[in-house]
């Protein structure tokens, strides 16, 4: 079962089959499965969350799209995330109820927005649902 405010802000993102997108903050993955079944099988997701606890639990619930090689997650905070040797950039970024990015922890946006955009294609997009649905952050020019 998806929130309906996990629903809503899925269906807001400017989504295409193929994409690379970066979720932030995914906590149990439960967005992160709703976006790869939009990108499809030629697309791929990446959920970051700073709780390896919470990253276990997406992994175990997606087991499927890991196999598949749609989805992975990993244990690293959004103001410490760097993309690994030879990964590729991602087409656009989203974050629910993100505090380093919603404003309530100004300081870990501060480090997360430059790192955020190193990791996006030129172009790429950040959204966060501060607005209704979705607002798209300013990013700092790489």
């Amino acid at each position: 079962m998806v929130a309906d405010r996990i629903a809503r802000a899925v269906a807001a993102l400017p989504l295409w089959p193929g994409m690379r997108v970066l979720e932030i903050g995914c906590g149990p993955g439960v967005a992160a499965r709703e976006v790869v079944q939009i990108v499809g099988p030629a697309g791929f997701v990446l959920g970051i969350y700073r709780s390896a606890t919470a990253i276990a639990q997406a992994m175990r619930g997606s087991a499927a799209q890991i196999a598949a090689g749609t989805l992975a997650f990993r244990a690293v905070a959004a103001e410490e995330f760097v993309l690994l040797p030879g990964e590729a950039p991602f087409d656009l970024a989203f974050a629910l109820r993100v505090g380093a990015l919603d404003g309530r922890h100004p300081a870990a946006g501060a480090l997360a927005l430059p790192r955020i955009a190193a990791a996006l294609v030129p172009g790429g997009r950040l959204y966060v649902d501060t607005g209704d649905p979705l607002t798209v952050l300013p990013l700092p020019q790489a």
